[in-house]
């Protein structure tokens, strides 16, 4: 079997566990909404945190039922099975995976790109200079994630295909370990992994998401259902999404200490991490999803999707302006 057929294999797996029979999940209570979150969720958890959102849904008469996952594709998994009705931020790549396996799900809010917030390390010392340089070398990435397109299309730019590497997929903590260990000549993540290895080892950036390369936005998405049927909620939410976002940004020092109590690494690392993020908490287009679509391309031409996906055929929520 190919290399490619495996890892379409292995995606397609991993995607097809969404199941497309939401029609038939459990509605839940109506005076309470069930979110997920991973731990790197910034700002819902510095809401779950602050008990803002609480407040916020008060009014309404509507209490948070709180659910952590380890990672985006089984959130959405919750989300299209009516396990959870409203999903934090995942990366760009997520909702592809999601859509690729039937999931009816809406766009909520995104996260303004933030391109240096991943990207390709060496060593300090490596003899590697240029993206270029990487042909016939060992470079770790998390297969799926934002940092496996950034990688890709970094590769394309060079004039090299994922063919010319030899990738070692590994999470994001095994990536650390392998790369701080020497065991491959370069990773591909995101933040705040990225910054926590740069300070520890003074590794080099090799190429981050910048000029156009990958934009690297984060998404919010709830079921199709919630999203008609509780667009007070919603906008509720995506108030206090945006009012958190511009705090983090004003008040970075008092953020950082709130976060690096949350996720286990100092504060200096988390201030700095913070600093590449946007987050800048905006309203979902078709237009906006360009990229979303270059995504889906690239990685359906590699095999990691099983199909073609049309990004801009997902379901788009628009909050209510006053």
């Amino acid at each position: 079997m190919s290399h490619r057929i495996k890892s379409a294999l292995g995606i397609a797996a991993a995607a097809a566990i969404i199941s497309v029979n939401s029609a038939y999940a459990q509605t839940p209570a109506s005076d309470t909404i069930r979110i997920g979150y991973q731990k790197s969720s910034t700002l819902t958890a510095i809401l779950k945190t602050n008990g803002e959102l609480e407040k916020a849904l008060a009014p309404l008469g509507v209490r948070i039922s709180w659910h952590e996952f380890t990672s985006g594709l089984p959130l959405l998994e919750a989300i299209n099975t009516g396990n959870v009705d409203f999903g934090a931020d995942v990366a760009d790549t997520v909702p592809l995976f999601a859509q690729a396996a039937g999931a009816k799900l809406a766009y909520i809010a995104e996260e303004a790109a933030s391109p240096s917030a991943q990207a390709i390390l060496v060593a300090a010392e490596s003899p590697i200079k240029t993206v270029a340089d990487l042909k016939g070398k060992k470079v770790a990435v998390t297969k799926g994630a934002g940092s496996h397109f950034l990688l890709l299309a970094a590769l394309a730019k060079a004039g090299l295909s994922f063919k010319d590497i030899f990738p070692a997929y590994l999470t994001p903590a095994d990536g650390r370990t392998a790369f701080i260990g020497g065991k491959v000549d370069a990773w591909v993540s995101w933040d705040p992994f990225l910054t926590s290895a740069q300070r520890q080892s003074n590794a080099r950036v090799l190429s981050d998401g910048s000029n156009g390369l990958a934009s690297y936005k984060r998404y919010y998405l709830s079921s199709a259902a919630f999203a008609d049927r509780r667009a007070d909620v919603l906008n509720a939410i995506f108030t206090k999404l945006d009012e958190t976002g511009k705090w983090v940004k004003a008040h970075p020092k008092e953020a950082a200490t709130q976060l690096a109590a949350l996720w286990g690494i100092d504060a200096a690392t988390v201030e700095e991490a913070n600093s590449h993020r946007s987050y800048k908490v905006g309203v979902v287009t078709v237009p906006g999803l360009s990229e979303q679509q270059r995504i889906a391309d690239a990685f359906f031409a590699e095999g990691l999707l099983p199909v073609k996906v049309d990004a801009g055929a997902a379901k788009i929520w628009t909050p209510k302006r006053d």
